[in-house]
């Protein structure tokens, strides 16, 4: 199989991170911060290694403000159920996905909060600027506006947003950032720091290299959240209340210590690698199914002034999952139909049947994009036959 989902979960992941996760599970296993054995004190020291891995990537000098979590869904509904309060005002992006927009959403219904969308792009063709970009969310600001929530990069495209400016304009006019990292951490420059982000929720299983049940919110200096759950976390166990630190007030229950492990481990290859490198890896190998693509009869590229990771396109005629179904029988792995992100495919006009995601990662190749290419003119050509 050739594997192109990368937007849903890397694959395959670097050596380093199956040893770790293996050695992990066999040698040190224990519950961190839940005794004072040895096993427990190694699987909190590689749960803090993780963390000053992480901190040192996205320009966070506070490892203690790393929290994991599960994935980046459950960091989002940290930051976002545990930041607005009742009668608060929020801003999104028209390219979000379901996880920002469900939870927003269902605060809304509920009456806690509301929420407006801010547009991206006109679907002009053209890239907008961060004037542009500025000027749309400052255009809907109320006075009860309390936080802008988008996403770096969308995940069915390669659509970025100019996080620095926008975390600027937020910081002037005294709004909170929220940045979903799902398709850009690791791939994309991201430092909290420099670009003004107060909260950062990222996948571990993605871009990072990690396996999956990873995941991390990231919480700038002095940036508090009330907490979505409460448990056992070792600390303070006499008091019916969490705790007031991070980051210890927001994991309740067991850490997914082998998860962290391998994390660690892929954050580290991102590291040695780098993100400068992988980025323009993945770009080259976009730009050329983009070329091929633009060119072909009867196919049609979404947002292809965007250069990224990810291409959208459809089939004329055939459903999205058709179309998937006819290249995972020829070998290819692609996701079809509407990617969770019912706001990016009414802003791109996919078709009713969405349209099918081809994402690349650092361990593809050239030689798979043109067999990718190659596969489709062989679909094309037997469904442009079976119409005669």
């Amino acid at each position: 199989m050739i594997y192109f989902d990368h937007a849903a979960t890397t694959f395959p992941k670097p050596p380093s991170v199956y040893a770790e996760v293996e050695r992990c599970i066999r040698s040190y296993c224990g519950n961190p911060g839940r005794g004072s054995h040895t096993l427990s004190r190694a699987a909190a020291e590689k749960i803090y290694e993780c963390r000053e891995e992480a901190a040192s990537l996205f320009g966070l000098d506070a490892p203690e403000n790393i929290v994991f979590t599960v994935n980046t869904t459950a960091a989002l509904n940290m930051a976002i159920k545990g930041l607005l309060q009742q009668g608060d005002h929020v801003l999104i992006s028209d390219m979000e996905h379901n996880s920002v927009l469900r939870p927003i959403d269902r605060l809304a219904r509920e009456g806690r909060i509301s929420y407006d969308i801010f547009p991206t792009h006109g679907g002009s063709g053209r890239i907008p600027t961060a004037e542009d970009i500025c000027r749309g969310i400052g255009q809907r600001i109320r006075p009860e506006t309390r936080a802008v929530v988008c996403a770096h990069a969308s995940n069915i495209c390669s659509a970025s947003l100019p996080i620095a400016e926008i975390g600027a304009f937020c910081h002037t006019n005294g709004l909170y950032l929220v940045v979903d990292g799902a398709q850009s951490a690791g791939i994309l420059p991201l430092d909290m720091s420099r670009m003004g982000i107060d909260v950062l929720c990222v996948p571990g299983h993605k871009g990072l290299y990690g396996i999956q049940g990873s995941g991390m919110l990231l919480l700038s200096p002095g940036t508090v959240l009330d907490t979505l759950t409460e448990g056992g976390n070792g600390v303070r166990s006499l008091d019916a209340a969490m705790p007031d630190f991070s980051p210890e007030r927001y994991e309740s229950g067991t850490l997914p210590t082998p998860a962290i492990a391998g994390l660690c481990e892929g954050i580290r290859f991102v590291k040695r690698v780098g993100t400068e490198a992988i980025m323009t890896h993945e770009q080259a190998l976009f730009r050329r199914l983009r070329e091929l693509l633009t060119n072909t009869q009867g196919v049609k590229v979404y947002a292809p002034q965007f250069v990224g990771s990810t291409l959208l396109f459809s089939v004329d005629g055939m459903p999205s999952d058709a179309v998937g179904r006819a290249l995972d029988a020829r070998g290819f792995c692609v996701r079809c139909g509407f990617h969770c992100s019912a706001l990016g495919h009414r802003t791109l006009g996919t078709p009713e049947s969405g349209a099918v995601r081809a994402s690349f990662g650092y361990f593809n190749r050239p030689a798979e994009v043109e067999r990718f290419y190659r596969a489709l003119k062989e679909i094309l050509s037997t469904a442009q036959k079976a119409d005669r």
